[in-house]
C-alpha cells in the first residue's frame, strides 16, 4: 500500500496535471476585437499577467494588432466599501461606480477582463450584507459594459492566503465560487484563476512549508502572476502554455521573444499611468501619467520596434 504522504503527492499531481491541461472553457477573441480593457484593483495595477498576456498575443497573433490597455487601480472596489481607518485614515477605499462610465467613454473597449473581489471583503469575517454588495457591483459592471457595446469576461479573485487569515481566505473562496456560478445561472463568460492558484500553493508546501505566492497574503509574485497569464491564455485555448511554468518559458518559443516582452512591460508601464491619469480617479498617491497624446507617441515608437522584431 501507498503510504499517506506519498498517496497525497500522487493527488496533487494529478489536479495540477489539469491545470496543464485543457482549459476550464474556450473562448475565442472575436475578428472584430481590437482594443482589450484589463480593469481591476491593485493585483491588476501591477500589471504583470497584463503584460504576460500582451506579449503572447503580440507573438502569437501580430496580424490581429490587439490594443491591451490596462486601468487597474489599487484599492479599488466594485462594492462601494471600505473598512474603517482604511490606509490609516487617509481615504477611503475608491468605489469603480465612480470611474467606470468615464472609462467605457474615454476607452471605448472591445473587450473587458474584470478582476475584483481581493478587496470587496474589506479583509473582514464574512458577512452576508458585504457579500451582497459584491454581487450587485459585479452584476452592475457586467450590465453597464454590455449596455455600452462591448463584451466582459469576469476573472475570479486571486487567493488570500490562508496563514495570513483564514477567515478571509474563506471570504474570497465563497466570492470565487459564487462568480463561477454564473457561467451556468447566466451563462457569463468566466475565468476560474482562483483554486488553480489554491491547489498550487498547497501543492508545493507538501515539499517547502515555506513556500508562498505573495509575501503579504495578496499581491502575488511573479510566479502568481504566471499563474493568472496561463489561466486567462488557457480559457482563450491557448494550449501551448499548457506545460509552462513561467513566461520566461514560453517567450524562447518565439523569434526575439524575450526582447518583445520587455518592450511590452515597457509600454503597458507607460500607458497604464497615462491612462488612469487621463480617466480621472479619487486615489491619492498614484504617479501622474504622462499625458495621453504624448504617452500614445511613445507607445506608437516600442509597437514599431515590437513591429520590427516580430518582422
Amino acid at each position: 500500500m501507498m503510504n499517506t504522504k506519498f498517496s497525497t503527492v500522487l493527488f496533487f499531481l494529478l489536479i495540477l496535471s489539469q491545470f496543464h491541461g485543457k482549459a476550464q472553457n474556450s473562448y475565442v477573441i472575436p475578428q472584430g476585437v481590437k482594443r482589450i480593457l484589463f480593469v481591476g484593483n491593485s493585483i491588476t495595477y501591477s500589471g504583470q499577467y497584463v503584460s504576460y498576456v500582451d506579449a503572447y498575443l503580440s507573438l502569437r497573433y501580430p496580424e490581429r494588432d490587439f490594443e491591451v490597455i490596462n486601468v487597474g487601480l489599487p484599492s479599488e472596489t466594485v462594492s462601494g466599501l471600505s473598512e474603517p481607518g482604511h490606509a490609516d485614515g487617509k481615504f477611503p477605499r475608491p468605489d469603480l461606480h465612480e470611474r467606470l462610465d468615464r472609462i467605457l467613454t474615454k476607452v471605448k473597449p472591445d473587450l473587458v477582463f474584470a478582476c475584483y473581489g481581493m478587496n470587496d471583503g474589506i479583509y473582514l469575517p464574512f458577512d452576508e450584507k458585504r457579500f451582497q454588495k459584491y454581487k450587485e457591483g459585479i452584476n452592475w459592471l457586467n450590465q453597464e459594459v454590455q449596455n455600452n457595446g462591448a463584451s466582459i469576461v469576469h476573472i475570479t479573485p486571486p487567493i488570500y492566503d490562508e496563514r495570513m487569515g483564514e477567515a478571509y481566505a474563506n471570504v474570497l473562496d465563497i466570492y470565487a465560487d459564487w462568480l463561477i456560478s454564473k457561467r451556468y445561472s447566466d451563462q457569463w463568460k468566466v475565468i476560474d484563476l482562483h483554486w488553480p492558484m489554491r491547489k498550487y500553493l498547497e501543492y508545493m508546501r507538501l515539499t517547502d512549508d515555506n513556500y508562498f505566492l505573495a509575501k503579504d497574503g495578496v499581491h502575488p509574485n511573479d510566479t502568481g502572476h504566471w499563474i493568472m497569464a496561463k489561466q486567462l491564455l488557457l480559457y482563450l485555448g491557448e494550449e501551448q502554455v499548457s506545460k509552462a511554468n513561467s513566461m520566461e518559458e514560453v517567450v524562447p518559443q518565439f523569434t526575439n521573444g524575450k526582447e518583445i516582452l520587455k518592450l511590452v512591460e515597457e509600454r503597458q508601464k507607460i500607458m497604464k499611468d497615462a491612462w488612469l491619469t487621463s480617466i480621472g480617479h479619487n486615489r491619492p498617491g498614484m504617479n501622474v501619467g504622462l499625458p495621453l497624446k504624448e504617452a500614445l507617441g511613445k507607445s506608437e515608437m516600442l509597437e514599431k520596434e515590437i513591429r520590427n522584431l516580430l518582422e
